[in-house]
């Protein structure tokens, strides 16, 4: 560990002026002996900006600490919780409820019922986000305002609002809002200017505040006096899931985990050289320990969990909240304990296995590695300079703008006829550089297209609904044995080579192929090519054969074996007026007995043509984007016409990173991806 950390130091101080050291501990000492390394590194004033300080998630937990001890003596007369979950969310909830009923007066302003409004005498649910009126200042200097996109769908009234009458003020929260930002506008604009410009920047003051050299020793003794077990807990949010606050909504709900690819659980998350130590098993039931919490909770062995450090995600384990949420995995707040005035969240806990039966995960991907095919091509950044074709091996055909499909090297013999293309020719890029694995583009899909969710047993028997897919694979840096495919032994283990891999992450949906194998198959034709390169399905057509989901090689087509939109397992499903206000109208809701996927989003395609008929101009380039495309935090997804020889994705087609997964088989998709090209050279795919 050491010859690492001397490693990163000396990355670190060959980049000084542009390197940061980030600290993801809630812990004071931890984050002054960070601050003091960005200090030595010259980071302040360069990779850190001190002006522009961001307001997003501020909190004080030693006045917290203060409240609590003052609602349990007593002192505190009233109680108003807004936009938080104390009893869920505190290491001590049953504590907090306690203080509660001690006040006189207790109101939560919930929008939706949580464990904090059902201890509070009284609750004045609030308007959702999207019915209020509000400003913000998210950033230092940079001022925003949001506006209602819908009419309040229940009988609610916005926080403020209710605070403004309860004052004695006769106003509405829009005329309140808008009277004081007529003093702070600046001269010459409007307040309806300022609504359609939707954001105000002003000079920001510097903020001051480095880390002292007392503080620094401060904190190097805090931390040296500090006692470790035998096992470190580390609690986390998921990517998907958060801090629970939207842990009612199936569709994040059933999100894999980037990483572990498991849905509708939270779990101990342990190293797979501790699991090999300890003899514990994927599934095996713990018992975790700590000073002030004790709870049972599955294992998932997960590889590049350091080993003695265990963790577990927040979200779950929450009760009367709704359907979807109710008695889902374990509290993991519980597991928050209290570092002075601080709450810290990591802490020495104690492991035991219990007897129980083994936990049945549902989870989406089951094998890990690659099995040596080149599904993920990629080099290194050496590598790459030197030749930027490096990792891309020569394909043997590539689709190109236009009617014709250009081959290279040998001549390929076909049994397709080559289909006409029209005015458009649509195709999508996806670069695996830019892929971090967040699974945005999935949720879109699901809610653009009316994808169903089928719930935790459905998934168990590998009957997810998404159209698309986010792939992980572990990098190993152990080779196969002789007659043994590479990885085969580990998966059969539940294991993958390597105890610290690197991961990958691949994006797959429907490649709308132009030799597509699914076509060929269909009995009724119910999946046919569209002149526009696009990959039809249409269901009332569709007898459930699923021969194409067994011809398709890429596995990306789904087929509804129940009526899932009607799933009263779900607060919102289609039986429920409110579950239909959910579904987009302009994508046909598919029943059961009916193959589904990824249709590029044709309905935003119909729409685009549509515009760009009615303003008389051929449609640009960019006009149209996937529901996936348009929300990619990192602009990984870019969808385009190949007919446009400058389009975006034609200018990406052209780079040496371009190349079509499993080009071998001829299939000639409308979808390519561009190589991942990697910092530093080290591990081997499997």
């Amino acid at each position: 560990m050491s010859k690492e950390i001397e490693k990163v130091a000396a990355e670190l101080w060959a980049a000084k002026g542009k390197a940061v050291v980030v600290c993801g501990i809630n812990n004071v000492a931890v984050q002054n002996l960070i601050n003091g390394i960005n200090v030595m590194l010259g980071s302040y004033g360069t990779t850190i900006d001190l002006t522009n300080t961001n307001n997003l998630r501020q909190g004080n937990d030693a006045e917290l600490v203060g409240l609590l001890d003052e609602m349990k003596k007593g002192e505190v007369a009233a109680v108003l919780v807004y936009n938080c979950n104390p009893v869920y969310s505190l290491p001590d909830g049953k504590g907090f409820a306690d203080a509660v009923k001690k006040a006189e007066l207790s109101v939560s302003f919930a929008y939706t019922p949580d464990e904090t409004s059902a201890v509070c005498q009284y609750v004045c649910p609030d308007h959702h986000a999207l019915e209020s009126w509000n400003d913000a200042e998210p950033k230092k200097g940079h001022f925003s305002t949001t506006q209602p996109t819908i009419a309040p769908l229940f009988s609610t009234r916005q926080f403020q609002e209710t605070l403004l009458a309860w004052s004695g003020i006769q106003s509405n929260y829009h005329d309140y809002m808008m009277a004081g930002w007529a003093s702070m506008l600046p001269v010459g604009m409007s307040w309806e200017q300022f609504l359609q410009k939707g954001v105000l920047e002003n000079a920001a003051a510097p903020a001051a505040g480095l880390t002292s050299k007392a503080d620094l020793n401060a904190a190097a003794s805090s931390l040296n006096s500090e006692k470790g077990g035998a096992f470190e807990l580390v609690v986390y949010e998921k990517t998907g899931l958060g801090s629970g606050v939207q842990s009612n909504n199936p569709w994040l709900q059933e999100l894999p985990d980037p990483i572990s690819k498991i849905t509708w659980d939270n779990y101990l998350a342990v190293s797979p050289k501790d699991a090999r130590e300890k003899g514990w098993a994927q599934g095996n039931m713990l018992s975790i320990k700590t000073a002030t919490a004790t709870a049972k909770v599955p294992v998932v062995i997960q590889p590049g969990q350091t080993p003695g450090t265990v963790s577990i995600a927040v979200g779950y384990g929450r009760n009367g909240v709704g359907k979807t949420a109710d008695s889902i995995g374990v509290n993991a707040y519980q597991f928050v304990s209290m570092l002075g005035t601080t709450l810290s969240y990591t802490g020495a806990v104690e492991i035991s296995k219990t007897i129980e039966e083994d936990y049945s995960f549902a989870g989406t991907q089951t094998h890990h590695t690659m099995m040596g095919r080149a599904i993920v091509k990629e080099t290194t950044l050496e590598e790459y300079i030197k030749d930027p074709k490096a990792g891309n091996e020569e394909e043997l055909f590539e689709v190109k703008a236009g009617k014709d499909i250009q081959h290279k090297g040998t001549e390929q013999v076909t049994l397709w006829n080559e289909h006409e293309t029209g005015q458009h020719h649509f195709g999508m890029s996806i670069d695996l550089n830019s892929c971090i694995g967040c699974g945005s583009c999935v949720v879109a899909c699901t809610a653009e297209n009316n994808v169903s969710v089928v719930g935790k047993d459905e998934v168990r028997r590998s009957r997810e609904m998404h159209w698309m897919r986010i792939d992980r694979y572990y990098t190993s840096d152990a080779d196969p044995k002789e007659g043994e495919s590479a990885g085969m032994a580990q998966l059969q283990k539940m294991e993958v080579p390597s105890d610290m891999p690197k991961v990958v992450f691949q994006p797959v949906m429907c490649q709308h192929c132009n030799h597509a194998p699914c076509e060929t198959v269909c009995p009724v034709i119910a999946t046919s090519h569209s002149s526009e390169g696009l990959n039809q399905m249409t269901y009332n057509r569709c007898v459930g054969t699923r021969y194409c989901a067994n011809n398709c090689p890429y596995k990306v087509r789904r087929f509804n074996w129940f009526k899932y939109p009607d799933n009263p397992q779900f607060d919102f499903h289609m039986n429920n007026d409110l579950g239909k206000m959910v579904l987009n109208p302009d994508v046909v809701v598919r029943s059961r007995g009916v193959m589904e996927k990824c249709s590029m989003c044709v309905q935003r395609i119909q729409e685009g043509k549509l515009n760009a008929k009615k303003a008389g101009q051929p449609m640009v380039d960019g006009a149209v984007q996937t529901a996936c495309s348009q929300t990619c935090p990192t602009n990984a997804i870019t969808f385009g016409d190949y007919n446009k020889k400058e389009s975006t994705l034609n200018k990406m087609r052209e780079q040496e990173r371009s190349y079509h997964l499993l080009g071998e088989l001829n299939v000639q998709p409308n979808v390519f991806y561009l190589t991942k090209v990697r910092n530093v050279s080290e591990g081997k795919e499997a």
